[in-house]
């Protein structure tokens, strides 16, 4: 598996093809990110044309156990965020 890209590395790519200096990459890259999760928490989806959708739901309370006293409880209700491929980059990644 290869080398995950970060934060840093996009605006760093940014940075390489752009007329800006990095604090001002980095502050649009930060402004980004923002609007992304507002836009989740917010609507509860984000669509990405030809990339893929993020969609948060709401996880109902579900039974577990504490592994050291082996006793039931309830774990509480959480929200989760999921992300599907488009169609185009499904076909992209797995080409046939």
């Amino acid at each position: 598996m290869g080398k995950t890209l970060t934060k840093a590395d996009i605006v760093d790519k940014i940075y390489e093809h752009s007329e800006r200096n990095r604090a001002e990459v980095k502050a649009q890259v930060e402004h980004l990110l923002e609007l992304m999760k507002k836009a989740i928490k917010k609507d509860h989806a984000l669509l990405i044309s030809g990339f893929g959708k993020f969609e948060a739901y709401n996880k109902k309370p579900r039974k577990g156990r504490n592994p050291q006293t082996n006793e039931s409880i309830t774990l509480p209700g959480r929200k989760v965020v999921v992300f599907r491929l488009s169609r185009k980059f499904r076909q992209e990644l797995n080409p046939q």
